[in-house]
């Protein structure tokens, strides 16, 4: 049980992105509440070293690791009843901690937050992008929830013995199954706001991103017991595989057979678009907007996370993240 006198520890990963961890940093501050902070640095080049240690966190060297294995390390540092969870290229609000030990205060909760909020002000793809993810409203039990914005209770968090490091994403998704597996509930709490900066700006950022996060995702998801909301995240991509890969075989076949093999890459381009067509009308239905335009680019990001999900079934992406250059985080000289 969370009480009023839990301790709070911060765990951030952070590779390379100095200027977002310093705001990161600076929103933890704002909530001016008693709280240690572990960052687990994952090899930094720049200043992102120093600014955590300029914060008074603790610092810890863990080049060439996954991200599972970073926050593992983290919270096998921390002395906190409750382990906070949040990347480096997120801002908390001023309240966070408050909320979150009042979130897990009742016995059966195990983990509490809420989905990222676009950054303010972002590019349309960011909006969107939000659009497709959601928002956390009241409070309410969840299935799972993002770990760049998640409080774990440490004593479940150890009872299930952490983030599988073999997973190189969607580690959030398989530890918030096996804390749900061990009869604890996990709470989205809208209180637990948290603004992701890292939301891709572009429609190319987007590609990389999905295609990297979907890397894990049948492998997580057949894990646990399997619903009809978890049916579209598998059924989607493996029609869209099909349809590429009918799209590649018959351009090649036109040049033998003529014009008319066209006809079925249209019809696979078809099924593509019509299956991009749900997820298109939910993000409309949040964001309300149904001009010409917005449709458009509705449509371009619905087909863009949809088809990069698809790729990530043909082959390993590397890691999507290009940290913008931050004029006052020089990079350091080689070791």
């Amino acid at each position: 049980m969370a009480t009023a006198s839990s301790k709070v520890s911060f765990v951030i990963p952070v590779r390379d992105d100095a200027g977002r961890l310093t705001r990161c940093l600076a929103s933890i501050a704002s909530n001016h509440s008693p709280a240690e902070i572990i960052v687990a640095d994952n090899g930094s080049r720049d200043r992102s070293p120093q600014v955590a240690a300029d914060a008074d966190a603790k610092v810890l060297p863990l080049p060439g690791v996954r991200v599972s294995e970073l926050r593992n390390r983290g919270a096998a540092a921390a002395s906190g009843d409750i382990l906070a969870f949040v990347d480096a290229d997120h801002e908390i609000a001023p309240t966070w901690v408050a909320a979150a030990i009042d979130a897990l205060a009742p016995d059966r909760v195990g983990a509490a937050g809420a989905l990222y909020t676009a950054p303010p002000g972002g590019t349309w793809v960011q909006r969107l992008y939000g659009a497709l993810r959601g928002r956390t409203v009241g409070q309410r039990d969840v299935s799972w929830l993002g770990s760049g914005n998640l409080a774990v209770r440490r004593s479940v968090f150890e009872q299930v013995k952490g983030f599988d490091e073999s997973l190189e994403t969607c580690e959030d998704v398989d530890l918030c199954q096996r804390v749900r597996a061990a009869g604890f509930r996990i709470i989205g709490d809208e209180r637990l706001e948290s603004v992701h900066l890292g939301d891709p700006p572009t429609l190319a950022a987007l590609f990389r991103a999905e295609r990297w996060r979907g890397r894990d995702n049948f492998r997580v998801t057949l894990r646990g017991a399997l619903t009809l909301s978890d049916m579209p995240s598998l059924v989607i991509p493996i029609v869209d595989v099909f349809a590429l890969v009918t799209i590649a075989l018959t351009l090649v076949a036109a040049l033998f057979v003529g014009p008319r093999a066209l006809l079925f890459a249209a019809a696979a381009a078809g099924v593509i678009v019509l299956l991009s067509l749900p997820r298109m009308a939910r993000m409309l239905a949040r964001t309300r907007r149904w001009g010409p335009i917005a449709l458009v680019q509705t449509w371009l990001v619905a087909l863009t996370y949809d088809t990069a999900r698809a790729f990530a079934l043909l082959g390993r992406a590397s890691h999507h993240r290009r940290v913008p250059l931050d004029p006052s985080a020089a990079r350091r000289p080689a070791q």
